[in-house]
């Protein structure tokens, strides 16, 4: 038999035939599959743009919000937040956000469509937040960048003015910053009233300091500025640091340096990742550290609990490893009892002491809380009998006075006395 004939047998066969064919079909499809694969991976590559952005980015919240606002308003798979928004009357109202759950959404921007692909890992778990690690992927056909930056700073923006108008406050949480309570209302900064030229004197200072980064730089000056706020209790430092953060448009970072937690190493750490656009403030330094020529006579509350080292807080305000950039207030009640290596020049560029009230501010707090009324020159009448007195007053004492006899000035002029008995 010739190879001819053994061939004509072989496709004569139904058998072989069958079993020939199917290995034709499925060689051609795995062929084609790996073309179609091959195809797709050099359209995407050079076709087709991606962008991913992990949930420990910080714009992640953010273009997840703008997401569900600007684009994919008609997908029915939503995920649900549930935030809490304070009234300027103190009460809080529960709020809802909806946000595209996990899988596969579409949406348009500016013409182009645009495929968002939000995923979670269930096996790995976020350390810092305790949830499950998520990411958001945007794909889109073209090479444009500058689509994704767009769309980035239209959800910051958007994010920015959820906040317009409030002051956030941050509090140190392990290794980085957490939003602390609602963020506040802005205080308007002539509602705090300090004696004559000292607020404006502050606020031209930072001002200055913000607006002027290559000065610093080509002097070879660090760019960070340091101001300590001193005098007696209840004289307005910290109600001041927060009017100043509400006026210039920052956050305020609040950092407790007696905090048993706190080494050296986390704290330099916690000043480089501060917030963007905010101060850092220590409050009541000198319950943390007292003078070192001190320090042999007075035993404080918070010695051997302290694991921040002197040396550790001076090299982090002022030293090789220190940040720049950085707007940083400390306050006290007792200058005296601070150390001159954690105040000099350098660490502390400007010192203002926020003292009793003087007759100027006794005036100007009572015009400010009678508005509303007709005042005349009571005002003049009521600063001089408080300063008759010869007492020091201070600006909370004032307030709280002016609390029991708001509706009624005659009655805050005619007992005086009584400042510094109630409350």
């Amino acid at each position: 038999m010739t190879l001819t004939e053994l061939l004509s047998g072989l496709s004569d066969n139904p058998y072989f035939g069958a079993g020939f064919g199917l290995f034709g079909v499925g060689a051609s499809a795995a062929v084609l599959r790996k073309v179609l694969q091959g195809g797709m991976i050099l359209f995407r590559r050079h076709y087709m743009i991606t962008l991913e952005v992990p949930c420990r980015d910080k714009s992640y919240q953010w273009l997840l919000q703008w997401i569900t606002e600007k684009g994919a308003r008609q997908t029915q798979h939503l995920s649900v937040e549930t935030s809490f928004e304070q009234k300027d009357t103190g009460q809080v109202r529960t709020k809802y956000d909806f946000i595209p759950s996990v899988g596969t959404h579409l949406f348009r921007y500016q013409g182009n469509w645009i495929r968002v692909e939000r995923t979670r890992e269930q096996q790995t778990l976020d350390l810092h937040m305790g949830i499950p690690w998520e990411t958001v992927t945007l794909t889109a056909f073209g090479k444009n960048k500058g689509m994704f930056f767009s769309i980035l700073e239209d959800a910051r923006q958007m994010a920015l003015r959820q906040h317009e108008g409030k002051t956030i406050m941050y509090t140190a949480m392990g290794a980085e910053w957490r939003q602390f309570g609602h963020p506040r209302k802005k205080r308007p900064l002539s509602s705090v009233v300090l004696d004559t030229g000292i607020a404006e004197r502050i606020l031209n200072d930072v001002k200055d300091f913000i607006g002027n980064p290559s000065w610093y730089g080509s002097r070879g000056i660090p760019y960070r500025r340091g101001y300590l706020l001193y005098g007696p209790p209840g004289c307005g430092k910290s109600s001041f640091i927060t009017a100043l953060a509400g006026e210039l448009e920052h956050s305020i970072c609040v950092l407790n340096l007696s905090d048993r937690g706190l080494t050296d190493d986390r704290l330099n750490h916690l000043l480089s990742l501060a917030p963007q656009q905010s101060i850092i403030l220590l409050e009541d330094v000198d319950a943390a550290f007292v003078s070192r020529e001190e320090s042999s006579q007075v035993k404080t509350a918070f010695e051997g609990l302290n694991r921040v080292t002197f040396s550790g807080l001076l090299n982090c305000l002022d030293g090789v490893a220190s940040t720049e950039a950085r707007i940083l207030f400390m306050t006290t009640n007792y200058l005296e009892r601070l150390d001159p290596a954690l105040i000099r020049p350098g660490r502390v560029d400007l010192k203002e002491y926020i003292g009793y009230c003087s007759y100027q501010q006794v005036e100007q707090m009572f015009r400010r809380f009678y508005s509303d009324q007709a005042v005349g020159e009571r005002a003049a009448q009521f600063a001089d009998a408080v300063m008759k007195t010869k007492k020091p007053v201070s600006p909370a004492q004032i307030q709280g006075y002016f609390m029991f006899y708001k509706q009624s000035p005659e009655a805050a002029m005619k007992n005086v006395e009584q400042i510094w008995t109630l409350g």
